[in-house]
């Protein structure tokens, strides 16, 4: 990878973002974190990574909800939805998949499947946003 993605995980389990983040970063990915999808989407404003790891049960907002707000401004973001509770989400998780090309990870997951997934996802991406992407959102869920 000549110049390094950029990645936002975001997880309230701070042992298990510093884990991905770290395997992450060996693997050449420049990477952001936070600790709930509040804190996520304002990262995802400053930052603008190209993809969103994000587990989907966290205060303030949860993952399916940040990644819409992310949608209004980048519609093409790519998501990876992390949870060890996958079947509660399944409806949303699907329709993501098929709308977005989201993926999904089950905890616990292996270092290889996460690496697998992020290669993926960015064999094709066109790192160029469009300057109506790039706009901020004024108010997502109240959110400034």
């Amino acid at each position: 990878m000549t110049t390094p993605y950029r990645v936002l995980v975001v997880d309230d389990d701070e042992n298990f973002s510093q884990i991905v983040a770290e395997t992450l970063t060996a693997a050449g990915y420049e990477v952001q974190t936070a600790d709930d999808g509040l804190r996520g989407y304002l990262r995802y404003l400053d930052q603008q990574p190209e993809i969103v790891l994000t587990d989907i049960q966290m205060p303030e907002l949860d993952g399916l909800e940040m990644i819409r707000c992310i949608r209004t401004i980048n519609p093409n973001v790519k998501a990876i939805y992390i949870s060890g509770a996958i079947s509660q989400y399944q409806e949303a998780l699907i329709s993501e998949g098929k709308e977005y090309g989201a993926l999904v990870l089950n905890k616990p997951f292996s270092r290889n499947d996460l690496l697998a997934s992020m290669d993926g996802w960015l064999s094709d991406y066109n790192r160029e946003l469009s300057p109506s992407q790039r706009s901020s959102v004024t108010s997502c869920k109240g959110i400034r």
